[in-house]
């Protein structure tokens, strides 16, 4: 935990909201700004919402990130849930849980990457919450709204003739992972820097909803696991399609060996590129196939499959991996 400097124990409340407000971005959409009991933002149609919470020393190390790098981290895992429900996003709350030792120059660079991931985004900062913790502990947790123009795409939707594609890299931030762990950073700086700082494609979330997609969410768990949420909901199977898989394992094998690369393209996560299907024909400009829906045939359970093997749903899990 980031100490020294200015420990949030020396300000009271108000002085702490005093320096945090001004540093988020407001928005054209926000008629009430934080600093009321609640903020009041314009919408129109249906409002997705979704929520996601880091904690210091299960979902970051200090040594690896800074707290610039968990603002952008956590806004960007929440806007990919609205993006992979085919929505533009709107706003977030935020909320941060702290050891009053907690500096205050961590909290304010945290602030700084929130503001920045929003600004990219087009975001406003709705308001959020502070509350103190434990010794040693540090949360921060995300509420993210975004504006649904037509049908969410569900998880549910996938058929038998659909191709599985994605957008976006597939175990860069697995990849980055394994390599701050190892202390070989250098051996390839983009793979830490995603782990560190995720890119989702959110526009393409609305655009796949438009293309007519059927089936979409966020790759935030491993490629086998949350395919496997498709093809299960879905009650169909997935087949993945080696070859198409090649060009990601190759990127990866040079800095981590052809197995550790192949591992981290099939149940790497954080990486918040979106997985879809779509009808044949239908692929919209940007996503790549990996693979195809059928029905299961012949007492076959729903799930992926790989070059004609049943794989299990391996990937992260907060629980079991804790």
């Amino acid at each position: 935990m980031m100490t020294g400097g200015t420990p949030l124990r020396s300000l009271d409340e108000d002085e702490l909201l005093g320096r945090i407000l001004p540093g988020f971005p407001a928005s054209k959409d926000l008629v009430v700004a934080p600093g009321d009991d609640a903020a009041v933002l314009h919408t129109s149609g249906r409002v997705i919402a979704t929520t996601d919470t880091v904690v210091l020393g299960r979902d970051w190390l200090d040594a690896w990130s800074s707290g610039a790098d968990i603002g952008h981290k956590v806004v960007a895992q929440n806007l990919a849930d609205v993006a992979a429900m085919g929505g533009h996003p709107t706003g977030v709350l935020v909320t941060l849980v702290a050891d009053p030792e907690l500096s205050l120059e961590w909290v304010l660079d945290h602030v700084r990457g929130l503001a920045e991931a929003c600004l990219a985004a087009g975001v406003a900062v709705l308001g959020g919450d502070l509350s103190s913790a434990p010794a040693g502990v540090v949360m921060v947790s995300v509420t993210a709204l975004g504006r649904l123009d037509g049908e969410p795409v569900l998880r549910s939707g996938a058929r038998a003739g659909d191709v599985l594609a994605v957008r976006g890299s597939l175990g860069l931030a697995d990849a980055g992972l394994r390599l701050l762990q190892a202390d070989t950073v250098d051996l390839l700086p983009v793979a830490v820097e995603r782990q560190r700082r995720p890119e989702p494609p959110l526009a393409a979330g609305p655009e796949a909803a438009a293309a007519g997609a059927t089936a979409m969410l966020d790759l935030s768990d491993g490629l086998l696991r949350d395919g496997g949420r498709i093809a299960r909901a879905s009650r169909v199977v997935i087949d993945l399609v080696p070859q198409a898989l090649a060009p990601d394992v190759a990127a990866l094998s040079g800095a981590l060996g052809a197995e550790a690369a192949l591992d981290c393209v099939l149940a790497g996560g954080e990486e918040h590129s979106l997985l879809a299907t779509f009808p044949t024909g239908s692929l919209p400009e940007g996503w790549r196939a990996i693979g195809s829906v059928r029905d299961p045939a012949g007492g076959e359970a729903p799930g992926i499959v790989v070059a004609g093997r049943a794989v299990a749903h391996t990937g992260w899990d907060h629980f079991r991996d804790a």
